[in-house]
């Protein structure tokens, strides 16, 4: 089943949507104004029901469909942008500075209003499709704030599927794997407290510059002395703060960063031999530490049968050669696992084409991918809720 001809009619429709949030970008959970775009969006499709304010500001619309039926799936787009400013030099580009849709997280949202206004059109389900459109997936964990104020209780969601652009994915392709496909995104901060002193006389000091170089270069033992050469682990440090003057040894220094994990056996693994690694080094030099170890978004995990749902559907609209189901799994987070941990679903990215990179201060969704994007939301939602 190639591109659905009412996706393809509705492409112009939905980049005006698309363009008109790229415009206005915002941030975390203060995506108020692309949230009542989407909300009046919604109502003028005739969505059955809107609900606002969950996870803070994010937006849940309930379609039914015809038929008695009461099983519900979710769909989820998420809605802001990042703290950068865009050198895209678009007609549509970013008008705040230091703010921009750096992610795609416009067109994610937009593609979803399509399908929803497609889906509200026909109705050719027998349940309920609940649109999803988050807020703070760029590190606030809207995700997990939507399932903690009882989303999928409340709307009584069953199944649950996430979609993300891909630059360097042919438009028109899909790619997927089951299982893990992102990684859990922990944070750590070490704080070494030395005793400062003249840079002439180190013998007189406890020097944390010295102690934190020594950290840096001993953390890579995790992936490559700790952790099965076959299991992955990241581990990046990506701050270093010391010092005030030449001829100063400080008190103090401060080491942060992250490390990247795709299963919870590693991930705790991990944690424990960075605590041991550091307050052993520490502690040969007669220092001290404070360890903040911050567990952030949990791995991304596609479950097998939802993940063949998704293959199947992205191939009957792309064709199977178009669809890879078997990518390597990527080291970046999202926190959409919150809602994979919550319900089965899986998570599947569309090709974006030969564009900057996610993040990319150049970076703008192609809106080539939309009438993909929304034959994919709305062939699974009849598909999973077939009468």
């Amino acid at each position: 089943m190639p591109i659905l001809n009412r996706a393809a009619e509705l492409q112009g429709e939905v980049t005006e949507w698309r363009r008109h949030i790229h415009e206005r970008p915002e941030l975390l959970f203060a995506v108020e104004n692309t949230a009542a775009f989407v909300a009046e969006k919604l109502k003028e499709f005739g969505v059955d029901e809107i609900v606002t304010g969950i996870g803070r500001t994010g937006v849940v619309g309930l379609i039914k469909g015809q038929g008695d039926g009461t099983r519900a799936i979710g769909l989820r787009a998420d809605m802001d942008a990042l703290p950068l400013t865009e050198i895209s030099g678009k007609p549509w580009a970013s008008r705040t500075s230091g703010k921009m849709h750096a992610c795609g997280h416009d067109g994610h949202t937009a593609m979803l209003l399509g399908a929803a206004k497609y889906l509200a059109e026909t109705r050719n389900f027998n349940g309920n499709v609940a649109v999803i459109f988050q807020p703070a997936e760029e590190g606030g964990g809207g995700g997990n704030l939507m399932v903690k104020d009882g989303m999928m209780e409340r709307f009584g969601i069953e199944e649950v599927y996430g979609m993300h652009n891909l630059p360097g994915l042919p438009v028109g392709q899909f790619a997927i794997r089951k299982g893990a496909i992102m990684a859990a995104t922990d944070e750590f901060t070490i704080t070494i407290k030395g005793r400062g002193g003249h840079a002439a006389q180190p013998h007189r000091t406890i020097d944390p510059i010295a102690i934190g170089a020594q950290i840096v270069t001993n953390l890579q033992l995790l992936a490559s002395r700790n952790v099965d050469p076959l299991r992955s682990v990241v581990v990046s440090v990506t701050k270093f703060n010391a010092g005030f003057a030449h001829n100063v040894i400080p008190n103090d220094a401060a080491i942060a960063g992250t490390i990247r994990t795709l299963d919870d056996e590693v991930r705790d693994l991990a944690e424990a031999r960075l605590k041991q690694i550091v307050e052993g080094l520490v502690a040969a030099h007669g220092a001290e530490v404070d360890i903040a170890f911050h567990r952030n978004y949990p791995v991304t995990y596609n479950h097998v049968a939802e993940t063949g749902h998704a293959v199947q559907i992205a191939s009957d609209i792309a064709g199977a050669a178009n669809v890879n189901a078997e990518i390597d799994p990527m080291m970046g987070g999202e926190d959409f696992s919150y809602m994979l941990n919550a319900r089965p679903g899986a998570f599947i990215f569309i090709g974006n084409g030969d564009t900057a990179g996610l993040h990319n201060p150049a970076y703008d969704f192609n809106d080539e991918a939309i009438s993909h994007g929304i034959s994919y939301w709305v062939r699974l939602a009849e598909q999973r809720l077939g009468q």
